[in-house]
């Protein structure tokens, strides 16, 4: 590796030590421990997501859905343990635990994923046009689900998802340090991590290599829904209860966190530690426009400069190449 390759693969690093620099210089309150703990805290729920979209966009794919899929699983979850579920065709009521609210909100998560990858490979949809009908299905039924208004009051067991403390690190860490270990080693050390890269990079070659790409797509999708689930059990947690709006505009953070670590759109290049790295930048971005008072109308505006110049770079670099 030459040292413009090197250079060009440090470069999310480097951006988030010059603002980690400039921010400690700007605010005497960025580099306290609860700031650099709230920051963490902050970036669990993206990071959550992110994972799942690095594994999508690996393969070329997008998914605009799991803002709304986070929204409807953390709904299922906190309606199965608040009000349990009725079957009235046999005539019984059944309640859930904390534990089976959790497995029914990833559950959930991962079946409207793997609809998007069925979808997708199956009718041949493109994926912005597949993941946005399920952005819109996702959202209707949350609105069904809990008739348009929150459900509250999930109890202090379900509540340590988002808002526990564990060796005096919150939860919500060391759920998405986890997922991005497990997924890690995933991405790098299995046969799907090896698939994934090969349909990014050239999907007829794969196909012809003899590799069932459609079946991987679908467990891709599967996998994005079911950590998107995840993050909204984590949201619904810290919240003590499940909104209906939950989740509006993720996708479009989870995005630029993915592209801004590295990972190309155009698929078969990229790391989930690379998407750690842009969660970090969105993270410590939004938490220094905060401490630097700047109008939320203005970082709204800084963020969508962010995005444009890292998928500018993302797509100079590949026509280079």
């Amino acid at each position: 590796m030459n040292t413009k390759e090197l250079f060009k693969k440090l470069q999310p690093l480097i951006a988030l030590v010059v603002m980690v620099v400039a921010l400690s210089l700007l605010s005497d309150k960025f580099l306290t421990i609860a700031n650099q703990r709230n920051i963490l805290l902050q970036i669990s729920v993206n990071l959550c997501l992110s994972i799942g979209m690095t594994l999508i966009i690996l393969t070329g794919g997008i998914d605009l859905s799991v803002g709304a899929i986070l929204a409807l699983a953390g709904a299922v979850a906190a309606g199965l343990l608040k009000n349990g579920l009725m079957l009235k065709v046999f005539g019984v009521a059944l309640q859930f635990t904390p534990f089976g609210a959790v497995a029914a909100g990833i559950f959930t998560g991962f079946a409207l994923g793997w609809f998007n990858g069925f979808a997708i490979t199956r009718f041949k949809l493109p994926p912005f046009v597949a993941t946005l009908g399920m952005l819109s299905i996702a959202r209707g039924l949350t609105m069904l689900w809990t008739g348009g208004f929150p459900i509250t009051s999930l109890g202090g067991t379900f509540g340590f998802i988002g808002a526990g403390i564990f060796l005096g690190v919150p939860m919500a860490v060391w759920i998405s340090g986890g997922l991005v270990a497990l997924f890690y080693f995933i991405s790098r050390r299995t046969v799907l991590g090896r698939y994934l890269y090969a349909v990014g990079g050239s999907e007829k070659a794969t196909a012809f290599s003899g590799i069932n790409v459609d079946r991987v797509k679908i467990w891709v999708y599967a996998l994005g829904g079911a950590l998107a689930a995840v993050a909204g059990l984590i949201v619904t947690a810290r919240l003590d209860a499940a909104d209906p709006k939950a989740g509006l505009g993720y996708e479009l953070d989870c995005i630029a966190a993915v592209v801004i670590g590295g990972t190309s759109l155009s698929g078969g290049r990229g790391s989930i530690l690379g998407t750690v790295i842009g969660c970090l930048i969105i993270g410590v971005l939004n938490n220094g426009l905060f401490l630097l008072d700047v109008s939320p109308f203005w970082q709204q505006v800084v963020k969508g400069f962010v995005i444009l110049a890292a998928v500018a770079a993302d797509k100079l670099g590949s026509r280079r190449e």
